[in-house]
């Protein structure tokens, strides 16, 4: 199995690699992931002078609403991409927030000292960390009690449409390998009580999970001006 590094730096490129295409595709995907960011959103608790952390945040949400909605806080949106966050700050610098910065860092060593925020949020990158057990703990650290941690993880692939049908798209064109047992891939976190499990051996308290679902739109992108 190929080490952390290894496996990161395979996930720069290929996000780096995505960026221009994801960028020009971003406004229906945000649309699409819409429910699940305002459901990490309501879990989080958001505060008008919030200090929150934004793991994987890719192109900006759901770090930057919670930047709206606490114009006040501060916002930090970190990946592993560059390429990926600097269409965030774009995308943040249109809407006239200010209040945010970027971060080029890894989940699972991350720069900010010990209970520097009051709330995490992980949408759609738990399953492609290397190291999920080090990455919560880092997690909990830079917390500060009684701060709240939210995350969300694709389904399985019989419950999930929305991914299994781009996939078995992709299986049909080119050799897939198959995944690494307990390693990075789409439905890695998808069984029950698999996240919650990383949070109680990382020292946090659970509540209950629910699920956020989603119609898949086939429109064509809308125009970015570029």
């Amino acid at each position: 199995m190929p080490s952390g590094d290894e496996i990161r730096d395979v996930q720069r490129a290929t996000w780096a690699g995505l960026s221009a295409g994801w960028e020009k595709w971003d406004p229906v995907i945000m649309d699409q992931l819409g429910p699940v960011g305002t459901a990490i959103i309501e879990r989080l608790d958001i505060a008008g002078e919030q200090q929150h952390l934004d793991i994987a945040a890719g192109t900006g949400e759901p770090g930057l609403t919670v930047a709206r909605l606490a114009p006040r806080g501060h916002v930090v949106l970190t990946d592993l991409a560059a390429e990926m966050l600097d269409i965030a700050a774009r995308r943040a610098n249109a809407q006239g927030i200010t209040n945010f910065e970027t971060k080029v860092c890894s989940a699972d060593d991350l720069p900010f000292g010990d209970a520097t925020f009051d709330s995490v949020s992980v949408r759609f990158g738990y399953m492609f960390f290397p190291d999920v057990a080090k990455a919560t703990a880092e997690f909990a650290r830079v917390l500060k009690p009684g701060g709240r941690l939210c995350s969300s993880v694709w389904a399985r692939p019989e419950e999930n449409p929305w991914t299994t049908i781009a996939v078995q798209a992709i299986a049909a064109e080119v050799v897939l390998a198959p995944p690494v047992p307990d390693g990075p891939n789409m439905f890695r976190c998808a069984a029950p009580g698999y996240v919650s499990a990383l949070y109680e051996a990382a020292g946090c308290a659970t509540l209950p999970n629910g699920t956020s679902t989603s119609n898949l739109s086939l429109d064509r992108p809308r125009s970015t001006g570029r």
